[in-house]
């Protein structure tokens, strides 16, 4: 019944193929900003992971999407009446197990503001297995503990209600899920840092990660020149005559 741990859980979708190692490095050094932009630029508008802030000032992150899906709870299936004793059952612990370096994980909890989706242990856990961070729709607890992990996290805010306490359960891991109002697939990329996570589609990776390289470099040679004195509307897009001014700029090795 609710509380017993025989039942067809957890569902698993198939694990995603490991990540470009070269790929997640080169990600690595473009902002969400610029990758959310880039993404929009090619007609993929929701990107955005939507409420998950940053735990900590100047946290930054890139790797490989897992997923963690919860689900409302049914007392008849869960209740979460039996704390941990029933989680480890779940999608919760099974997929700790399976978490390989680098590895980003979305968590889909619908902005809860009472589930406490994580907590210290497995955080820890987490972080043993070389995961690169989480980012959750939700909460998580043991807040001054996790924060002395280091374990970069963006999240919606802290509760002391473990995982099952209160209306969610986890259900089901590498599965599509929504996270912030975006669709997330195992497999994908994500990077995030101040200005959030954003969703970068497997497939759609190198293209975005040639033009944010482009940009971010053509935006630190507009910053020099506007910091400079010049005028925000030749810099900022550049125009004709300053992108061939850009192009001498980054020829002469100064980008």
């Amino acid at each position: 019944m609710a509380d017993d741990p025989i039942w067809d859980l957890p569902e698993r979708g198939p694990m995603p193929a490991p990540a470009d190692s070269d790929m997640v490095k080169a990600l690595a050094t473009v902002s969400s900003a610029t990758a959310c932009a880039k993404l929009h630029a090619q007609g993929i508008r929701r990107t955005f992971v939507s409420g998950p802030r940053p735990l900590r000032p100047g946290q930054k992150i890139a790797g490989r999407v897992r997923t963690l899906q919860f689900m409302p709870q049914r007392e008849d299936i869960a209740s979460g009446l039996g704390q941990e004793y029933v989680e480890r059952y779940t999608a919760l612990w099974a997929v700790l197990e399976t978490i390989e370096p680098g590895d980003v994980l979305v968590v889909q909890a619908y902005g809860s503001q009472s589930t406490g989706c994580f907590g210290d242990m497995l955080v820890r856990y987490f972080q043993q297995k070389g995961g690169a961070g989480l980012v959750i729709d939700g909460c998580f607890r043991d807040a001054p503990r996790v924060r002395e992990t280091g374990v970069p996290i963006w999240s919606t805010g802290v509760t002391p209600h473990y995982a099952s306490q209160a209306e969610l359960f986890p259900w089901a891991y590498d599965v599509p899920v929504a996270c912030g109002g975006v669709l997330a697939l195992p497999g994908d990329l994500l990077v995030a840092d101040d200005d959030g996570p954003v969703v970068v589609p497997r497939r759609t990776a190198p293209d975005v990660i040639a033009a944010a390289r482009d940009h971010e470099q053509w935006e630190r040679f507009s910053r020099a020149r506007i910091e400079e004195g010049g005028a925000l509307t030749d810099y900022y897009p550049l125009t004709p005559d300053t992108r061939a001014e850009y192009e001498r700029w980054r020829a002469a090795g100064r980008g």
